[in-house]
Protein backbone atom coordinates (compact mmCIF):
# COMPACT_ATOMS: atom_id res chain seq x y z
CA UNK A 1 0.00 0.00 0.00
CA UNK A 2 1.07 3.55 -0.69
CA UNK A 3 1.57 5.84 2.31
CA UNK A 4 -0.83 8.75 2.83
CA UNK A 5 -0.19 11.95 4.80
CA UNK A 6 -2.84 13.78 6.84
CA UNK A 7 -2.60 17.44 7.83
CA UNK A 8 -4.57 17.20 11.05
CA UNK A 9 -5.42 18.90 14.31
CA UNK A 10 -8.22 21.06 12.87
CA UNK A 11 -9.73 19.86 15.23
CA UNK A 12 -8.07 16.80 16.80
CA UNK A 13 -11.57 15.28 16.90
CA UNK A 14 -11.64 15.50 13.13
CA UNK A 15 -8.22 13.87 12.93
CA UNK A 16 -9.43 11.01 15.11
CA UNK A 17 -12.38 10.51 12.75
CA UNK A 18 -10.10 10.41 9.70
CA UNK A 19 -7.78 7.93 11.41
CA UNK A 20 -10.64 5.63 12.36
CA UNK A 21 -12.36 5.78 8.96
CA UNK A 22 -9.16 5.11 7.03
CA UNK A 23 -8.07 2.20 9.21
CA UNK A 24 -11.50 0.58 9.20
CA UNK A 25 -11.65 0.85 5.41
CA UNK A 26 -8.19 -0.70 5.09
CA UNK A 27 -9.23 -3.51 7.44
CA UNK A 28 -12.34 -4.17 5.37
CA UNK A 29 -10.24 -4.56 2.25
CA UNK A 30 -7.04 -6.14 3.54
CA UNK A 31 -8.11 -8.15 6.57
CA UNK A 32 -8.64 -7.53 10.26
CA UNK A 33 -4.91 -7.49 11.04
CA UNK A 34 -4.19 -4.78 8.50
CA UNK A 35 -3.68 -1.11 9.35
CA UNK A 36 -3.18 1.96 7.22
CA UNK A 37 0.31 3.21 6.33
CA UNK A 38 -0.14 6.87 7.13
CA UNK A 39 1.62 9.91 8.54
CA UNK A 40 -0.16 12.57 10.60
CA UNK A 41 1.07 16.09 11.26
CA UNK A 42 -1.27 17.27 14.01
CA UNK A 43 -1.31 21.09 14.04
CA UNK A 44 -2.26 23.31 16.96
CA UNK A 45 -5.77 24.41 16.07
CA UNK A 46 -5.70 27.29 18.55
CA UNK A 47 -3.50 29.12 16.05
CA UNK A 48 -5.92 28.46 13.17
CA UNK A 49 -9.41 28.83 14.59
CA UNK A 50 -11.89 31.51 13.44
CA UNK A 51 -9.68 33.09 10.79
CA UNK A 52 -11.26 36.38 9.77
CA UNK A 53 -9.10 38.41 7.38
CA UNK A 54 -6.67 38.06 4.50
CA UNK A 55 -3.60 38.15 6.76
CA UNK A 56 -5.03 35.36 8.92
CA UNK A 57 -5.60 33.17 5.88
CA UNK A 58 -2.18 33.96 4.47
CA UNK A 59 -0.64 32.80 7.74
CA UNK A 60 -2.79 29.65 7.70
CA UNK A 61 -1.71 28.90 4.15
CA UNK A 62 1.93 29.07 5.22
CA UNK A 63 1.33 26.80 8.22
CA UNK A 64 -0.45 24.17 6.14
CA UNK A 65 2.09 24.39 3.31
CA UNK A 66 4.90 23.76 5.79
CA UNK A 67 2.98 20.79 7.17
CA UNK A 68 2.55 19.40 3.65
CA UNK A 69 6.29 19.69 3.03
CA UNK A 70 7.06 17.83 6.26
CA UNK A 71 4.71 15.00 5.31
CA UNK A 72 6.11 14.75 1.81
CA UNK A 73 9.64 14.74 3.19
CA UNK A 74 8.69 11.92 5.56
CA UNK A 75 7.50 9.73 2.70
CA UNK A 76 3.82 10.50 2.08
CA UNK A 77 2.85 9.79 -1.53
CA UNK A 78 -0.37 11.85 -1.37
CA UNK A 79 -1.88 14.25 1.16
CA UNK A 80 -5.20 15.08 2.81
CA UNK A 81 -6.18 18.36 4.46
CA UNK A 82 -8.24 17.11 7.40
CA UNK A 83 -10.69 20.02 7.50
CA UNK A 84 -13.31 21.23 5.04
CA UNK A 85 -12.80 24.93 5.81
CA UNK A 86 -9.02 24.76 5.34
CA UNK A 87 -9.53 23.83 1.70
CA UNK A 88 -9.74 27.57 1.21
CA UNK A 89 -5.90 27.45 1.09
CA UNK A 90 -5.80 24.25 -0.98
CA UNK A 91 -4.00 25.91 -3.89
CA UNK A 92 -1.18 27.11 -1.64
CA UNK A 93 -0.77 23.68 -0.09
CA UNK A 94 -0.83 21.88 -3.44
CA UNK A 95 1.75 24.28 -4.87
CA UNK A 96 4.13 23.59 -1.99
CA UNK A 97 4.57 19.88 -2.74
CA UNK A 98 5.07 17.57 -5.69
CA UNK A 99 2.69 14.83 -4.48
CA UNK A 100 -1.08 14.96 -5.06
CA UNK A 101 -3.33 16.68 -2.51
CA UNK A 102 -6.74 15.01 -2.61
CA UNK A 103 -9.44 17.70 -2.57
CA UNK A 104 -12.38 16.86 -0.32
CA UNK A 105 -15.00 18.80 -2.32
CA UNK A 106 -13.92 17.19 -5.60
CA UNK A 107 -14.38 13.74 -4.04
CA UNK A 108 -17.84 14.70 -2.83
CA UNK A 109 -18.81 16.24 -6.17
CA UNK A 110 -17.76 13.03 -7.95
CA UNK A 111 -19.91 10.95 -5.60
CA UNK A 112 -22.99 13.17 -5.93
CA UNK A 113 -22.70 13.35 -9.72
CA UNK A 114 -22.22 9.58 -9.87
CA UNK A 115 -25.43 9.10 -7.89
CA UNK A 116 -27.31 11.31 -10.35
CA UNK A 117 -28.39 13.89 -7.78
CA UNK A 118 -28.58 17.44 -9.02
CA UNK A 119 -29.95 19.62 -6.20
CA UNK A 120 -28.29 19.50 -2.80
CA UNK A 121 -27.72 21.62 0.28
CA UNK A 122 -24.30 22.28 1.79
CA UNK A 123 -23.95 22.75 5.54
CA UNK A 124 -20.84 23.54 7.55
CA UNK A 125 -18.98 26.53 8.94
CA UNK A 126 -19.68 30.04 7.74
CA UNK A 127 -16.84 30.14 5.23
CA UNK A 128 -17.73 26.74 3.75
CA UNK A 129 -21.37 27.73 3.31
CA UNK A 130 -20.87 31.28 2.03
CA UNK A 131 -17.58 31.41 0.14
CA UNK A 132 -16.91 30.08 -3.33
CA UNK A 133 -13.82 27.90 -2.76
CA UNK A 134 -15.91 24.90 -1.73
CA UNK A 135 -19.21 25.55 -3.47
CA UNK A 136 -17.61 26.03 -6.90
CA UNK A 137 -16.28 22.44 -6.87
CA UNK A 138 -19.85 21.16 -6.68
CA UNK A 139 -21.29 23.67 -9.12
CA UNK A 140 -18.59 22.71 -11.64
CA UNK A 141 -20.20 19.25 -11.81
CA UNK A 142 -23.61 20.73 -12.65
CA UNK A 143 -24.82 20.26 -9.09
CA UNK A 144 -27.31 22.91 -8.02
CA UNK A 145 -26.78 24.18 -4.48
CA UNK A 146 -29.57 25.66 -2.42
CA UNK A 147 -28.72 29.24 -1.44
CA UNK A 148 -27.51 29.42 2.17
CA UNK A 149 -30.05 30.80 4.62
CA UNK A 150 -28.35 33.16 7.06
CA UNK A 151 -30.36 31.85 9.99
CA UNK A 152 -28.99 28.36 9.33
CA UNK A 153 -25.48 29.74 8.78
CA UNK A 154 -25.45 31.47 12.16
CA UNK A 155 -26.86 28.42 13.96
CA UNK A 156 -24.41 26.00 12.40
CA UNK A 157 -21.40 28.24 12.95
CA UNK A 158 -22.31 28.59 16.62
CA UNK A 159 -22.86 24.86 17.12
CA UNK A 160 -19.60 23.93 15.38
CA UNK A 161 -17.30 26.45 17.06
CA UNK A 162 -18.89 26.73 20.50
CA UNK A 163 -19.76 23.06 20.98
CA UNK A 164 -18.52 20.44 18.54
CA UNK A 165 -14.92 21.66 18.29
CA UNK A 166 -14.84 21.42 22.09
CA UNK A 167 -16.09 17.85 22.02
CA UNK A 168 -19.64 18.71 23.11
CA UNK A 169 -22.65 17.11 21.43
CA UNK A 170 -25.91 18.27 23.02
CA UNK A 171 -29.47 17.09 22.48
CA UNK A 172 -30.45 20.68 21.74
CA UNK A 173 -27.96 20.86 18.87
CA UNK A 174 -29.21 17.52 17.54
CA UNK A 175 -32.74 18.92 17.51
CA UNK A 176 -31.62 22.12 15.78
CA UNK A 177 -29.81 20.12 13.10
CA UNK A 178 -32.84 17.90 12.57
CA UNK A 179 -35.00 21.01 12.09
CA UNK A 180 -32.52 22.44 9.58
CA UNK A 181 -32.45 19.19 7.61
CA UNK A 182 -36.25 19.00 7.58
CA UNK A 183 -36.46 22.57 6.27
CA UNK A 184 -33.88 21.83 3.57
CA UNK A 185 -35.94 18.85 2.46
CA UNK A 186 -39.04 21.05 2.24
CA UNK A 187 -37.00 23.55 0.18
CA UNK A 188 -36.35 20.88 -2.44
CA UNK A 189 -32.93 19.49 -1.51
CA UNK A 190 -32.38 15.93 -2.76
CA UNK A 191 -29.50 15.41 -0.33
CA UNK A 192 -27.29 17.24 2.16
CA UNK A 193 -23.53 17.59 2.12
CA UNK A 194 -21.91 17.57 5.58
CA UNK A 195 -19.18 20.15 4.98
CA UNK A 196 -17.78 19.84 8.49
CA UNK A 197 -16.24 16.70 9.96
CA UNK A 198 -17.52 17.32 13.47
CA UNK A 199 -21.16 17.43 12.35
CA UNK A 200 -21.05 13.62 12.44
CA UNK A 201 -21.36 14.02 16.21
CA UNK A 202 -24.96 15.24 15.97
CA UNK A 203 -26.20 13.92 12.61
CA UNK A 204 -27.19 10.31 11.95
CA UNK A 205 -25.42 9.90 8.63
CA UNK A 206 -27.06 6.58 7.75
CA UNK A 207 -30.67 7.31 8.79
CA UNK A 208 -32.05 10.75 8.14
CA UNK A 209 -34.85 12.65 6.47
CA UNK A 210 -32.50 13.22 3.51
CA UNK A 211 -29.56 11.25 2.09
CA UNK A 212 -26.38 12.53 3.75
CA UNK A 213 -23.04 12.91 1.99
CA UNK A 214 -20.48 12.62 4.77
CA UNK A 215 -17.47 14.51 3.40
CA UNK A 216 -15.01 12.98 5.84
CA UNK A 217 -16.03 9.42 5.05
CA UNK A 218 -15.91 10.10 1.31
CA UNK A 219 -12.49 11.79 1.64
CA UNK A 220 -11.22 8.80 3.63
CA UNK A 221 -12.49 6.41 0.95
CA UNK A 222 -10.57 8.38 -1.68
CA UNK A 223 -7.45 8.16 0.49
CA UNK A 224 -7.76 4.39 0.79
CA UNK A 225 -8.31 4.07 -2.96
CA UNK A 226 -5.01 5.94 -3.41
CA UNK A 227 -3.28 3.66 -0.90
CA UNK A 228 -4.48 0.64 -2.86
CA UNK A 229 -3.07 2.06 -6.09
CA UNK A 230 -6.46 2.89 -7.58
CA UNK A 231 -5.97 6.67 -7.70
Amino acid sequence: MRKIGLIGGMSWLSTRTYYEHINRLVQARKGMQASAPMLIDNLDFSDLVRLSNADDWKRAAAVLADSAKRLEGAGATALLIGANSMHKVYADVAAAVSVPVIHIAECVADRIAGDGRRKVALIGTRNVMLESFYRQKLIARDIELLPPEMEFVETLDRIIYDELLLGKATRQSERELKTILTNLSQDGAEAVVLGCTELEMIVDVDANVLPIYDCTRIHAEAAVAWMMGEG
